[in-house]
């Protein structure tokens, strides 16, 4: 009889970058290329001692992901996913996804090779067709450049392409991110997303906020709504808040997360959900790697969460997913009644913001722009139940279901 493995995805975080944007509050170092090759050797030295944990699981995504992995270059990047084939049992088809920026991804032989090492998927960050605004905020790269990277990735073979864009940005018009999107979409990548620009507390856009000229919500809801109209006329099905893809290219990593698979996280700021332990490494490349090589503490949190009690989990995460959640599957999984969340979610239902369809109930377009309150909602029905059954339990009361 076959033995049967349990899924794993892979997180490798490179934490280097040509330059800082504005907007980024990621873990990323620009101007810290000689810490490349520590940093490396430390990795690959955390993948082989994790493996061990990994030896009832088999790998069927890993993801690059940064600050911006094409910037540590071809050999680095082929000596990591070596490690990883050497140590970790792989699916026949794993989805290997690297992210990177324009600037650096312009070289076909380099793609090339990366593609024969392994790497299937690659992920640029295009973020706009306007130069000017890729320049304020703090873009390395140009247009132009994103569309011969493209064409380099097309003559490397790659044949999973997806490209990030940002919509809300400062001056930013309607007619301004439609042309934005007609053109990212002109370049025929299998794979769209498309986030709304988010303004963190810590990062330059914070401090710069009052003198940008910023789309307010209402600006920015007609962005989105427009975005996942015209993206399904192209043939792009909407399968998370942000994400859009062309028939069975959705992330398959990124779904890990949002349908609550394990996943192993690997460098500074990675996280990690393995064996219901949710962990993550220190937010610091110099006390990773000296933890690493020390064999000491590289972890700056540490929580075992049994399956049982990822109930808000999964209506968090859920509800973000056009497939949305299913009561049956709810109340299989956490022996917790759907009801009181169901009833929050009929009030939506009324309004035109979610929709019971075969047996799950998804937000429509209009709803997932109020997905945090509506799922606020669903969260604070679901706390008021659970009360009210410990309040039952205290008093000894089992009429309670």
């Amino acid at each position: 009889m076959k033995k049967e493995y349990k899924p794993l995805g892979l997180y490798i975080h490179i934490p280097f970058c040509k330059s800082k944007c504005i907007y980024c509050d990621f873990y990323s170092l620009p101007n810290s290329e000689e810490k490349m090759d520590r940093y490396v050797s430390a990795l690959c030295r955390q993948l082989a001692e994790i493996a061990p944990r990994a030896a009832a699981h088999e790998v069927d995504t890993v993801y690059f992901g940064g600050g911006t992995p094409s910037w540590l270059g071809e050999k680095r990047l082929r000596q990591i996913l070596k490690t990883v084939e050497k140590r970790y049992r792989l699916a026949k088809k794993p989805e290997v996804t690297l992210e990177a920026n324009p600037d650096s991804a312009g070289d076909w032989k380099v793609l090339r090779a990366l593609r024969r090492a392994g790497f299937n998927r690659l992920s640029l960050g295009v973020q706009s067709a306007d130069d000017g605004l890729l320049k304020i905020l703090g873009r390395p790269h140009t247009f132009a450049q994103a569309e011969e990277a493209v064409s380099a990735a097309r003559k490397a073979k790659i044949r999973n392409l997806s490209l990030d864009l940002i919509y809300g940005l400062p001056g930013q018009t309607l007619e301004s991110w439609k042309e934005t999107l007609e053109k990212a979409a002109g370049l025929e990548p299998e794979h769209l997303s498309c986030y709304g620009l988010k303004v963190e507390e810590g990062t330059p856009l914070w401090d710069m906020r009052g003198t940008l000229d910023l789309p307010d919500d209402d600006a920015q809801a007609d962005m989105y709504l427009w975005t996942v109209e015209r993206l399904e006329e192209l043939g792009y099905r909407q399968y998370e808040i942000s994400n859009f893809a062309k028939p069975g290219y959705e992330s398959r990593h990124n779904l890990k997360y949002w349908t609550l698979g394990e996943y192993a996280g690997f460098g500074p700021g990675a996280h990690s959900d393995l064996g219901d332990v949710r962990y993550a490494c220190v937010r610091d490349l110099d006390a990773y790697c000296l933890g690493v090589e020390a064999q000491g503490d590289i972890l700056s949190e540490n929580e075992r969460i049994p399956p049982r009690e990822r109930d808000v989990e999964y209506l968090m995460l859920g509800l973000r997913l056009a497939k949305g959640v299913s009561r049956q599957e709810f109340e299989y999984r956490f022996r917790l009644p759907f009801g009181p969340v169901q009833a929050a979610l009929e009030r939506f239902e009324r309004s035109g913001h979610a929709i019971l369809r075969s047996g799950r109930w998804h937000l429509t377009p209009e709803g997932f722009l109020l997905s945090n309150q509506i799922i606020g909602q669903c969260l604070e029905a679901l706390a008021d139940e659970k009360l009210r059954r410990e309040e039952a339990a205290a008093r000894h009361d089992f009429r309670v279901r």
